[in-house]
């Protein structure tokens, strides 16, 4: 996952495509989320956004 991360922000930067890279960000960050929080305590705060 880390691989493919770095490999987009590789060609944001490289394509002067600046607008991507807060979209990544989000994203890999609500991915965090979601996997993080399957079994937790947040679990049914999450079942709307899935």
């Amino acid at each position: 996952m880390w691989r493919l991360f770095k490999e987009c922000l590789s060609f944001a930067w490289r394509e002067k495509k600046w607008w991507l890279i807060p979209l990544i960000v989000v994203l890999v960050l609500l991915a965090a989320l979601i996997l993080f929080s399957t079994g937790s305590a947040l679990a049914p705060f999450m079942y709307p956004f899935m």
